[in-house]
């Protein structure tokens, strides 16, 4: 098969719609949905996680500080 780059057919693209003006409130498909609320859970996460390191941080700073004040 002989193709070239004039060959416009679609293969092998990614097709991401547009809302329309009879439809603005398009949210895509299940996969996107899907691709978001994973996204958000793994925010989650990582805010929890970078929290909890910091906390841990900060205990342990004040427990360091206060030894070298006793």
């Amino acid at each position: 098969m002989n193709t070239s780059s004039t060959d416009n057919d679609g293969q092998g693209m990614i097709v991401n719609p547009k809302p329309t003006a009879d439809n603005q409130d398009w949210d895509g498909d299940d996969a996107d949905r899907a691709d978001r609320l994973r996204f958000e859970e793994e925010q989650a996460m990582i805010r929890e996680q970078s929290e909890a390191r910091a906390a841990a941080k900060a205990a342990a700073e004040n427990k360091t500080a206060k030894k070298a004040s006793a």
